[in-house]
């Protein structure tokens, strides 16, 4: 009997192929049938999801509401014109809350970076205890630091106002910083800092040119989050505060005693999408000096 060889090795593998697919297409029929239709971690999520959210999208909504009240009257953009037009205090206590935010986080990063870098690199008798102080900021309650800086500024005499407000705001966003810094510094080959000195370059050229482009991703997460953080800050904004120094939560804080005005809820609006708009913009630049 003569076996054809070839149609043989054709069959074999014909039929491994689809032996395989029946197999998965039989594990998968099963993990289905398997599913619950019922999943509380998955319902615990949205659940979640909606609690965060939803606030958001009544806000946005009533944005647009024509009357004051929470009877919904009409839609109408009055609320967005008295925003540009007729809110000359809003506006700056919004700036005032700007300014107060890239400044005091600009110093802080750079602090913030400077002093993860030298307690990395440097062995010295304090380091330990430098290490334990700088997380005092993030531990203790915010009262106690606005009372601690009120009573500070109060005497070294020093007048409460936007300086006040700058410095209690470095101050409490250099942990931030610090903390971001140095989880990226403890991911760091130090081969390359090695390779550097080998080549020629003094310390502060491997600081500059290695060292802080390595830890680039970690110096702008804490910007953007000392940013942040400054930006909804009550509390120590409260404490530190004077005449003539408004920022933004302290306005909606003295605004809401006499109802919530939709006119924040229009201000409100426009930081979620400004807010959406930078996070959007920012995004491809994180994912690039992240890849470096």
């Amino acid at each position: 009997m003569k076996i054809n060889h070839r149609h043989f090795i054709t069959t074999l593998r014909g039929n491994r192929p689809a032996g395989e697919a029946a197999r998965h297409a039989r594990r998968a029929a099963a993990a289905r049938s398997a599913r619950k239709p019922f999943s509380l971690s998955r319902t615990v999520f949205f659940m979640a999801i909606a609690f965060l959210f939803l606030p958001l999208f009544v806000l946005i909504l009533y944005s647009f509401n024509s009357s004051r009240g929470m009877n919904w009257t009409g839609f109408s953009l009055v609320w967005y014109g008295r925003l540009f037009s007729r809110s000359t205090d809003l506006w700056r206590a919004f700036w005032n809350s700007i300014l107060i935010a890239f400044t005091s986080a600009g110093t802080a990063t750079a602090l913030g970076t400077f002093g993860a870098v030298g307690v990395n690199w440097y062995r010295f008798r304090v380091r330990n205890y430098i290490q334990v102080i700088s997380f005092l900021p993030m531990i203790l309650p915010e009262i106690i630091v606005g009372v601690s800086l009120a009573l500070f500024f109060a005497g070294i005499k020093i007048q409460l106002g936007l300086l006040t407000i700058f410095i209690a705001h470095a101050t409490f966003n250099l942990p931030f910083v610090y903390l971001m810094v140095m989880a990226r510094l403890d991911e760091f080959d130090y081969s390359i800092i090695e390779a550097a000195h080998d080549l020629g370059a003094t310390e502060r050229e491997a600081l500059f040119k290695v060292t802080i482009p390595v830890c680039m991703p970690g110096i702008v997460s804490g910007f953007l989050t000392a940013v942040t953080i400054s930006l909804e800050d009550f509390v120590i904004t409260y404490f530190v505060s004077g005449p003539g120094s408004t920022t933004l939560p302290i306005y909606i804080y003295s605004a809401i005693r006499f109802g919530v005005s939709p006119v924040i809820n229009a201000l409100s609006v426009v930081m979620i999408l400004g807010t959406v708009l930078l996070a959007f913009l920012l995004r491809n630049f994180l994912k690039y000096i992240a890849a470096k």
